[in-house]
């Protein structure tokens, strides 16, 4: 969670530096390992303010893939917003596994929703594993943390409730 500290998150892999500016962001730095610099296309060199070159060994530690990636990218987080009332919304209630979050997210961004807010105890909207899960769906959602349960009264809207752990 030091994103929330930072107010920075890092980005890394081609899908995911791409869809970041796709959706209209540039990314404040952008790291490249010594090798893939001479190849990397022309739209990620050119996607940010700074561009780092780092061996490939550094890159490597860096990297909190399995095979480091070509580019990563440092991107500062939008301003954090309040809720919008009135406008639909998902509402995470402390779902805990970070895949299960990112997926939520790509579902939410491909069914038109604006919004996904998060009650505290949910896991960290901005962290490596949701964001490599959320496959870029982050970028063209409003993300809100930090919520209690009471907080949810504001949206003015129905909820509908789904649990895995009990009945209809």
């Amino acid at each position: 969670t030091g994103y929330r500290k930072q107010g920075q998150v890092w980005l890394e892999a081609d899908n995911l530096c791409r869809a970041l500016f796709t959706r209209g962001h540039r990314p404040k730095i952008a790291v490249f390992p010594d090798s893939f610099w001479p190849l990397a296309p022309v739209e990620l060199r050119e996607a940010a303010r700074q561009v780092v070159t780092v061996p490939d060994a550094l890159m490597a530690g860096i990297s909190g893939l399995e095979s480091p990636a070509g580019v990563g990218f440092v991107w500062d987080l939008p301003v954090s917003r309040a809720m919008t009332r009135g406008e639909s919304a998902v509402v995470l209630d402390r779902l805990q596994d970070a895949g299960n979050v990112g997926s939520i997210l790509r579902s939410a961004a491909a069914l038109g929703f604006n919004q996904v807010l998060a009650i505290k105890g949910t896991a960290a909207l901005w962290s490596t594993k949701v964001l490599r899960a959320g496959m870029g769906a982050h970028f063209g959602l409003q993300l809100v943390e930090g919520l209690e349960p009471e907080d949810l009264a504001e949206l003015g809207i129905p909820l509908l409730v789904t649990s895995s752990h009990q009945g209809d």
